[in-house]
């Protein structure tokens, strides 16, 4: 158990039931009145993000999230398959579980799976990923702004904006945070 006043930001609590990273906390001792603690947390299980004001005599317990690395393998249907890397132990997930991720999964892809207590509470990508362009328009001759885009398909079937410069078979980065264009390989 950790006291509310010994909170970091990134460190994982539970809490109702609930898994939960800190992603701001403020300690505020008003004029009148007790101490409290202001917390914007971020549910492991939902993805939802919550603030919970908190007495700073409230002690809350500190979930151990342990990371696996792994590989993406392949798609088998509604499920997806991933190696570990250290035991060579193949692992089905859900597609469901992974909805927001699974169009930036592309063969071999490593990824870190987080798991609390045996629940695999999802999996986390890599910052930015390489991708193969399968489809785009060809780009406009005299079209010279450097802010023009144009729609492209990637291996995945995912759909981003590029620049006009970019062309079937070309490899681009796509940053996995908003699933965005950063630069060509």
């Amino acid at each position: 158990m950790i006291n509310i006043n010994d909170i970091k930001n990134g460190m994982t609590v539970e809490y109702e039931n609930n898994i939960y990273v800190i992603n701001e906390f403020q300690h505020v001792k008003p004029g009148k009145g007790p101490a409290f603690v202001k917390t914007k947390l971020k549910n492991l299980r939902t993805g939802a993000n919550i603030e919970i004001t908190f007495n700073t005599n409230i002690k809350l317990k500190r979930a151990i999230i342990e990371k696996q690395k792994v590989q993406y393998l392949y798609d088998s249907g509604d499920s997806c398959v991933f190696m570990n890397n250290d035991t060579y132990e193949q692992i089905e997930i859900s597609k469901d579980k992974i909805s927001d991720e699974i169009q930036l999964l592309t063969e071999n892809l490593e990824v870190q799976l987080t798991f609390y207590e045996n629940e695999l509470l999802g999996l986390e990508l890599p910052d930015k990923i390489e991708m193969k362009v399968i489809f785009s328009d060809p780009g406009v001759k005299g079209n010279t702004t450097s802010t023009a885009t144009k729609e492209a398909k990637l291996e995945t079937g995912l759909l981003i904006k590029v620049p006009m410069f970019i062309n079937e078979g070309d490899i681009i980065i796509v940053s996995t945070k908003d699933k965005k264009y950063v630069s060509r390989k």
